[in-house]
């Protein structure tokens, strides 16, 4: 019968015996498994911060958007062809099943200006419905109304940053830009929304739709929009809201099978599933590059193991010699290296866990997550990795003859 307690003791007596060599062979899971927790960290903190820029931009969106227009057998770009109304919007909202709320916009950039400081931003002409489905709050004042559409009020709602730019610390309600050569009444300042990606969520400025067409936007084609923004009841109908807005529309417009189309339809839903897997799959590419440096401890541990039963012919064969069976100098060799690799995991785990946090402090705007899962994840490799490149060396050990043991020098 197999004494695990008394080759558990030996094996921590061999190892501390060369402690030097012991903590340079456990180096390379110590790397490996902090490598692998700070990645997946940072790739989950990547994922976390798309997802929260997706949400602050508005979830279950369909956004329609006038189509391109030609010159000279060149696009233009989407939006460059007006053929999208207000009406457009109106009719969509009464018609289509499966619309939570709906804003035409309009959108242009200006230079605002207020007494001497002046500020260039650009200038969203909307329904009071855009808020709701773009998830800006008021911070404090109010928003646009449809009272101010209807009457084609010059009043204005800031942006954080526009407000910071243009007032400092003085309370802009009340008081009269201008926005172009327009006077605008702020009525209001948005709550501060952050960036997503490139683009800062809180420096522009809202007008009502109706007072841009009249007043602000110059316009050959009265009455037309760059885009209509739909907010969808929910992600399991968004799909077929937007192919019963595309069959609305294209039937509204008379537009012909053969006949290319005059507006183009992007949902919101299909881009954040893009962008997830995008993320998502870059996180497992840095956790797989990390996890070959598991990979290349395991085989240090390995060789290690090889030079210690060289090292160790004699003390084998002596062992072998008083009574000690194969699968007792196998066993004695597999604990060593797999008490290597996880004392190498424990201490990766807290290098991980420290590493990440720096990469927190030190960089700017990125999150961490660490997450349980992947922390748990490292420390069984890490002993899978050990029992995998531990074997071979502990089999090689039980297979010595004790007698060409006893006469190795």
């Amino acid at each position: 019968m197999i004494d695990t307690k008394s080759i558990l003791k030996m094996s921590l007596v061999s190892l501390k015996v060369n402690k030097m060599r012991s903590a340079l062979t456990s180096l390379g899971i110590i790397i490996g498994v902090s490598a692998v927790i700070i990645m997946l960290a940072v790739g989950s903190g990547a994922s976390k911060k798309v997802q929260q820029n997706m949400e602050s931009m508005g979830s279950n969106l369909l956004t329609i958007r006038s189509a391109s227009a030609k010159s000279g057998g060149v696009r233009q770009g989407i939006g460059s062809k007006p053929s999208l109304t207000i009406k457009d919007a109106e009719t969509i909202l009464k018609n289509v099943e499966g619309i939570e709320a709906l804003s035409p916009v309009s959108s242009e950039n200006k230079q605002l200006m207020y007494g001497n400081q002046n500020w260039s931003t650009t200038v969203y002409a909307v329904m009071p419905s855009y808020f709701y489905i773009k998830n800006y709050e008021i911070d404090y004042g109010r928003g646009i109304s449809m009272e101010d559409n209807r009457n084609y009020a010059k009043v204005a709602v800031l942006g954080s940053t526009v407000a910071t730019e243009l007032f400092g610390d003085l309370d802009p309600i009340g008081r009269v830009i201008r926005v172009g050569n327009i006077p605008f009444k702020i009525i209001g300042v948005t709550k501060t929304k952050g960036s997503a990606g490139p683009f800062d969520q809180d420096d522009l400025i809202f007008i009502p739709i109706t007072t841009a067409q009249r007043k602000v936007f110059g316009t050959a084609f009265p009455g037309t929009v760059n885009m209509i923004i739909a907010k969808g009841e929910n992600s399991e109908t968004l799909n077929q809201t937007e192919k019963d807005i595309d069959e609305f529309l294209t039937a509204r417009h008379h537009i012909s099978k053969n006949q290319e189309k005059d507006f183009e339809i992007r949902n919101s839903a299909e881009f954040q599933e893009k962008m997830q897997s995008t993320v998502q799959t870059f996180a497992i590419l840095l956790a797989s590059i990390a996890s070959v440096s598991l990979l290349v401890g395991g085989i240090g541990i390995m060789n290690i193991m090889l030079v210690s039963v060289t090292e160790r012919t004699k003390e084998i064969g002596i062992r072998m010699a008083i009574g000690a069976k194969a699968q007792d100098i196998r066993l004695q060799f597999l604990i060593e290296a797999v008490i290597l690799s996880l004392s190498g995991g424990l201490i990766g785990i807290l290098t991980g866990v420290i590493g990440a946090m720096l990469v927190e402090m030190l960089s700017s705007g990125l999150s961490v997550q660490i997450s349980m899962f992947s922390i748990i994840l490292s420390f069984a490799f890490s002993g899978i990795i050990g029992v995998a490149f531990g074997y071979y060396p502990a089999h090689k050990a039980s297979l010595l003859n004790p007698i060409d043991a006893l006469r190795y020098e």
